[in-house]
């Protein structure tokens, strides 16, 4: 009997690993179910306990109940408006076996089997009998394992929402950032959906002024003041996102041509230059707006997007406090687009960038285990550029795979000659891979091939992706990983946390490494809801045997809180800016970088 009930707890196991949000009530249901059969009860079920409105809520069972109105009266039940056996649940830690009788002489058994969240009832699993069925001890301790496991999956569904909404919400405003908004506005400008989309680009003039006048927290407050007034005056379809600083983002629900759309600018430039009261001051600023129609299936985001920043770049250039429709005349700005674009071509064909190497640590020693490829320009009229500057360029003209196969061969090229020269012999190269050549069909052949020719060994070489590509083309990403892992070539996933990736796809794709965003390192060891976000990623690397990487490290107090979470590998300014390559060797024949936690460093664009 044990070895069945331990099968039970392990298929039940088994089925709620690859769980996420979008499958929990149908997978939940599906293990219910084996519950009820193999305990022969007549009802299963599953409820959550919201201590803040104190309710039990239905989440699954198994049969599901019809009761012929909607909403199902069982979907929320309140603890003050019920007592016995189900009140108790409201605290209970302990699993509880009832017999209840009725009033005709006959019985039914309940198993109730809390779900423990640290002190707190998260609430139950709950097993009916309509009859006398005494659970023995083995069965009540079965179904509490199965509680058990249905209390980790609650956390870790919690834990990926928590990590989806901080990945595309504003955490000073909490409207949409930038990649919710993109896409948003990805949906929107599809073939065949309704149009034309505007979009409404809003920037605040002068409020830096605000700033100091009122002090710094003042410019916080109005914007924060301005989004709640968004909310409440715009359609609640809209999209309303921002960007950063004094800078919004308004796509209309409806379609709107441009005269509509510059009509709709007007009213929330009059809306938003409405007084607000901050320290018993009422102030306003004026705003200037940039107005953009796109046509679905004929626009994309980015020319949307970049048209209305062109206008609201033209209002702001005549003073401010205007409107500005994106016109044919504002495509001559696009002239260094062109310029920039021209040039790229001929530097990547006639091998004139050059790669900057930026190493990673053990915070612990200051050893270099790896070196992370960056690679620059040096324009012929525009001095040395960072990537932020050519790559959107890159990837808008299709030169991403051949400026990608570029920076894998010089990588590599630099790689074997440090080596050669015993300076690199157990270090990791460190390579961004776009999403261009992960779908590439011949990116592990060329992979191969390039190792083969400078005579590097597989584990030595790490590519790393984005988490957003990883979820844009799953199996063919999912094909490309597993022909790295066959050369023996590590795969992180960079910028981890800000993307949508469950933990179904890191139990089904072949990685080796996860490297935490800057966005949650920056201000770690000053921000509470920075320290759980890494807390959890750092959590989700051991339980799959991942190494860990933190990027962005530039102030010592978030260096020794990785310390603290037993994070040791990181990099970022505080440990070292992207260096040439003759500044790298001289590292590594020291072997290490002499550490000092104790001053922050002045941050830069790389």
């Amino acid at each position: 009997m044990q070895k069945g009930l331990d099968r039970l707890v392990t298929s039940v196991a088994l089925q709620l690993m690859s769980v996420d949000a979008s499958t929990m009530v149908e997978k939940t249901e599906a293990a219910l179910d084996e519950l009820r059969l193999h305990f022969g009860v007549e009802h299963a079920y599953l409820r959550y306990n919201d201590h803040r409105i104190r309710a039990s809520i239905l989440i699954a069972e198994s049969p599901r109940t019809e009761f012929g109105t909607d909403p199902n009266p069982n979907d929320v039940i309140y603890f003050a408006d019920t007592d016995g056996d189900l009140a108790a649940a409201e605290h209970s830690l302990e699993p509880t076996v009832v017999l209840n009788n009725t009033s005709g002489g006959g019985c039914s058994s309940y198993l109730f089997a809390p779900l423990v969240a640290g002190s707190l009832a998260a609430g139950f699993i709950a097993l009916t009998h309509l009859g006398s069925n005494e659970f023995s001890p083995s069965e009540v301790n079965a179904t509490q394992a199965v509680a058990a496991l249905f209390a980790q999956l609650k956390a870790r569904i919690e834990a990926e929402d928590n990590l989806r909404h901080t990945a595309t919400h504003d955490d000073l405003t909490g409207l949409s950032n930038r990649r919710a908004l993109l896409e948003y506005m990805e949906r929107r400008l599809q073939r065949g959906e309704p149009g034309p989309v505007a979009t409404l680009f809003i920037d605040l003039d002068r409020l830096k002024a605000l700033n100091d006048f009122l002090g710094h927290s003042a410019g916080d407050q109005f914007i924060s003041a301005l989004a709640q007034r968004l909310r409440d005056q715009m359609d609640p379809r809209d999209m309303i996102a921002r960007l950063g600083g004094d800078e919004f983002v308004i796509v209309p629900a409806l379609p709107m041509t441009t005269d509509v759309a510059e009509a709709e600018a007007a009213r929330i430039q009059q809306l938003v230059s409405e007084r607000v009261e901050l320290g018993g001051e009422k102030v306003s600023r004026s705003v200037s707006i940039g107005v953009a129609v796109g046509m679905p299936g004929e626009t994309s985001v980015s020319d949307v997007l970049r048209q209305a920043d062109q206008a609201v770049l033209a209002a702001k250039t005549a003073g401010g406090n205007g409107i500005s429709v994106f016109t044919e005349e504002m495509r001559t700005l696009y002239a260094l687009r062109d310029d920039v674009e021209l040039h790229l071509r001929h530097a990547v064909e006639n091998d004139s960038l050059l790669l900057h190497y930026q190493p990673e640590l053990d915070l612990r020693s200051g050893k270099i285990l790896a070196v992370e490829a960056l690679v620059r320009w040096q324009h012929p009229t525009r001095g040395l550029l960072f990537p932020g500057t050519f790559i959107e360029v890159a990837e808008a003209t299709n030169l991403a795979g051949e400026l990608g196969r570029w920076v894998i061969r010089k990588a590599c090229s630099q790689f074997a000659d440090w080596r050669e020269r015993g300076l690199a012999t157990d270090l990791v190269m460190r390579i961004n891979v776009s999403p261009v050549q992960l779908v590439s069909l011949d990116f592990v052949a060329s992979v191969e091939e390039v190792l083969a020719h400078f005579a590097i060994d597989g584990p030595s070489v790490c590519f790393e992706i984005t988490e957003h590509v990883v979820v844009q083309d799953l199996a063919r990403t999912r094909i490309t990983l597993e022909g790295l892992a066959k050369i023996g070539v590590q795969v992180a996933i960079d910028d981890f946390g800000t993307g949508y990736s469950s933990l179904s796809h890191l139990k089904e794709l072949t990685v080796d490494a996860l490297k935490i965003d800057r966005s949650f390192v920056t201000r770690l060891g000053t921000d509470s809801d920075d320290m759980a976000i890494v807390k959890s990623i750092v959590g989700l690397a051991k339980a799959f045997d991942l190494d860990l990487v933190a990027e962005g490290v530039e102030t010592s107090i978030a260096a020794r809180t990785l310390l603290e979470l037993d994070c040791h590998r990181a990099q970022g300014y505080l440990l070292s800016r992207p260096i040439p390559p003759e500044r790298v060797e001289v590292l590594l024949a020291a072997g290490a970088i002499p550490l000092d936690f104790s001053a922050d460093v002045s941050v830069s664009d790389d």
